[in-house]
């Protein structure tokens, strides 16, 4: 499947037309490949694909999706909920909704996604849950929070499916369709527009069909240029980090993952293990429950009261152990993250990135973690899983890349490139160079 930079290409060269790839696109989107994939699709904008001077722009007039977290003008930003279905339509487009526009794309639908975007599972009780598409025999969860984004880019509906990431909601479907994804520094790009889930951690990102177009969307979402040294593998360091990221892998993902650690070596990269034992210590800092249940329970706590029965009761109880935090503890957080985040900047002082599995499993059937009583615990067991290796990467307030590192014919599995704050054209620089040494273990 091509990716956005390739069809550019064609559009320059007369092979392609962007009209074209919005009606493929708007197709797939209302197909059963991409079954409850969208909330709503836009069939409206096949105008914004034909525009006067769209093929000049960034973008040039090709699909993209839209997380349904994500002010559009005119629509409900319900955030995968019911309970803000009925709520007033958007006055003006959210900041990435614009820059993405001004850059030349064209909106194909809104997304799917967990309600208010508090799991990396994926599932919606609301409005169904989007199969991943990397497993046409058994209907598999897709990640989430953005669960719709991740297929939309899978099947071909879009070329960039802009999402969010707050523990790894951009990562983690990414990582189990198969596809890239990236989470930039979150300073670098405005959330203005979309709805907060934790407005600390909160990053405005996407995700794509190759790290080349990550690089562009970021420069799109970021308003910046992506400064790339293009520097071989043979001049890169790596470190990869024993302490919890590799506990608990799948034998498919520690297959995955050792053979892309033997590729970067054969091609000349260091790839040195290092303990970093600061993440041994997240379990206590963020024993409360960490910014993500303080932060939502105070956005929520009104609209529970008046609706909270329309929640999705997984998500409900984790917004609601927010009422519980105190605001010493609150404020006890912040300083702590400020500590651990300078010593682990330290000891990665002198690597290019860290190289971890983006999550130790493959995508579970959605069937084992359905909603459900019966299935809670295996849902939060699962969702800490996936959950735990990028999250760590929103606590240091850092960035990551997600790329597929499976061989053909297997269930998808994520190499994760991570580092921390303000070290975005690092880790993408050394995106692309992974990415093209692992191209032959990914054809077979």
């Amino acid at each position: 499947m091509d990716d956005l930079i390739a069809t550019r290409e064609q559009l320059g060269s007369g092979r392609a037309s962007a009209p074209e790839a919005f009606a493929r696109a708007l197709a797939l989107a209302q197909s059963g490949a991409c079954a409850h994939a969208f909330i709503r699709t836009l069939p409206q904008e096949a105008a914004a694909a034909s525009r006067p001077g769209v093929q000049s722009l960034p973008l040039a007039g090709l699909p993209v999706s839209v997380k349904d977290l994500f002010d559009i003008e005119g629509q409900v930003t319900a955030a995968g909920s019911a309970v803000l279905a009925d709520a007033a339509p958007a006055r003006a487009d959210s900041t990435a909704v614009a820059r993405l526009r001004a850059a030349g794309a064209s909106l194909v639908g809104r997304t799917n996604m967990t309600e208010f975007a508090f799991s990396g599972v994926g599932i919606n009780p609301h409005h169904g849950t989007p199969a991943n598409p990397a497993d046409p025999e058994v209907p598999r969860i897709p990640g989430g929070s953005s669960s719709g984004a991740a297929v939309s880019v899978a099947t071909g509906a879009a070329f960039i499916g802009l999402g969010s990431d707050t523990g790894g909601s951009i990562r983690i479907p990414a990582a189990l369709c198969g596809i890239v994804g990236f989470k930039n520094t979150a300073r670098l790009v405005p959330a203005d527009g979309a709805l907060p889930l934790s407005t600390t951690l909160d990053t405005v990102c996407a995700m794509t069909r190759s790290v080349r177009d990550a690089v562009l969307a970021h420069e799109v979402l970021a308003a910046r240029t992506v400064a790339l040294e293009h520097k071989p593998l043979a001049q890169r360091r790596f470190a990869v980090a024993r302490t919890g990221m590799l506990d608990g892998m799948d034998l498919a993902v520690a297959r995955a993952f050792e053979a892309s650690l033997r590729v970067l070596r054969d091609a000349g990269a260091r790839v040195e293990e290092i303990a970093l034992t600061e993440i041994g210590e997240l379990g206590a800092i963020q024993a409360t429950g960490g910014f993500a249940a303080a932060e939502s329970y105070a956005w929520h706590r009104e609209l529970l009261q008046r609706r909270g029965d329309g929640y999705d009761p997984r998500v409900r109880t984790r917004i609601e152990r927010g009422a519980g935090v105190k605001a010493w503890e609150y404020l006890d957080l912040l300083r702590q993250r400020a500590g651990w985040i300078g010593r682990v900047r330290s000891a990665l002082h002198g690597f290019d990135a860290v190289l971890s599995p983006t999550v130790p499993i493959v995508a579970p059937p959605i069937a084992d973690l359905a909603p459900g009583a019966e299935r809670d615990d295996a849902f939060f067991r699962s969702n800490a899983l996936l959950l735990r290796n990028p999250s760590v990467v929103n606590m240091l307030d850092g960035c990551a890349l997600s790329l597929p590192c499976h061989a053909p014919g297997s269930l998808p599995v994520g190499l994760m490139l991570w580092h921390g704050p303000l070290q975005d054209d690092t880790v993408l620089d050394a995106g692309l160079a992974v990415e093209a040494a692992l191209r032959p273990l990914r054809q077979g």
